[in-house]
């Protein structure tokens, strides 16, 4: 028991530690400027080309989910987040070593380079999340916990973030045993995350792109990661993105709104009324469009841009961040 208490300390204040060291120490590897970052420049996008005119440029809702943003990335993790994972693995390693077991890894990949483990990392992930979205909006007690996110009336970049905190637990507990199981060998983990946050922000902007830009863009970030690993001047190194770039628009675009999800897909998961034999939900990818288009569930009858959004009864629901996290727990 003291090993466990002492687990529950050392989280606390190492996350602490490193949650300071977030904010007062800018760098690459920072997910505090990177949320911050990314959260002006897609901002800046809604300001200069909105997709829906009309709406507000400080929507609706916009300060609370702004708030949301920093609460599940950070705060919830300060909280109880961090150490509870952290008494959860150890539990979990310590059932394994009952059995003679020192961990899960049935798959060594290792020994792979660094971009194909992430590729792996990448997929797999959006993979399992893919059915743990569907998850909940199958069952009634996880519903009322996504609730929150579907409670946005007026979509922007920082709705990307507002839901539940039970919806961490959720994702983390689900997602741990299969990416467990295989043996990661790599410490760029920012890089996925990194590039699911952008996406995620994207996915919710009140933006359009063709899928010609977006894949433009998508092939200057993948030429930026492999410049990292190479060894060329400026002028090689501007060569090598803007070709990267340009090669990608021509190759993806066609297909990069079958691939990814966008704006355009992503509206219609939140649409407030669902087709009758949808009920349970569309559009679930975080990330990955194609698993929608694999399984059935993709859903794009026609320009979303003005749709109604929520679900029938969001005019009742709470608008307090308090309110909002403590719904789903109380009895109807």
């Amino acid at each position: 028991m003291n090993k466990y208490f002492q687990i529950i300390i050392d989280s606390y204040s190492g996350y602490a530690g490193y949650l300071w060291k977030e904010i007062t120490n800018p760098g690459l590897h920072n997910y505090f400027y990177m949320l911050l970052g990314l959260s002006a420049f897609f901002f800046l996008l809604e300001i200069l080309r909105p997709w829906r005119a009309e709406q507000p440029r400080f929507r609706k809702d916009f300060w609370l989910d702004f708030f949301y943003m920093f609460f599940n990335f950070f705060l919830f993790s300060l909280i109880i987040y961090n150490a509870a994972s952290n008494v959860f693995v150890q539990l979990f390693n310590d059932f394994l070593g009952l059995f003679g077991l020192s961990n899960l890894a049935a798959i060594q990949i290792g020994s792979l380079g660094v971009g194909i483990q992430l590729m792996i990392l990448f997929v797999l992930r959006d993979f399992i999340q893919w059915w743990t979205h569907r998850l909940l909006h199958r069952f009634d007690f996880l519903w009322e916990f996504h609730k929150v996110h579907h409670s946005v009336e007026q979509m922007g970049f920082a709705a990307h973030l507002r839901y539940h905190w039970m919806e961490n637990i959720v994702y983390g507990a689900i997602q741990y045993i299969p990416l467990a199981m295989i043996g990661f060998g790599i410490d760029d983990f920012f890089i996925v995350y990194f590039f699911t946050t952008l996406v995620g922000h994207y996915n919710h902007t009140n933006i359009t792109v063709s899928g010609g830009v977006s894949a433009t863009v998508l092939g200057a970030l993948v030429g930026v990661f492999l410049l990292l690993q190479m060894q060329l001047d400026w002028l090689q190194s501007i060569g090598f993105v803007v070709a990267a770039a340009g090669l990608s628009g021509i190759v993806l675009g066609p297909f990069m709104k079958i691939i990814f999800n966008s704006p355009e897909m992503h509206i219609w998961h939140h649409a407030y009324n669902l087709p009758e034999e949808r009920r349970y939900g569309i559009n679930f990818g975080l990330t990955l469009a194609i698993w929608d288009y694999i399984f059935g569930t993709a859903h794009i009858p026609h320009d979303g841009r003005d749709i109604k959004l929520g679900f029938p009864g969001v005019e009742e629901f709470p608008t307090t961040f308090v309110e909002q996290n403590l719904h789903g727990w109380k009895k109807k």
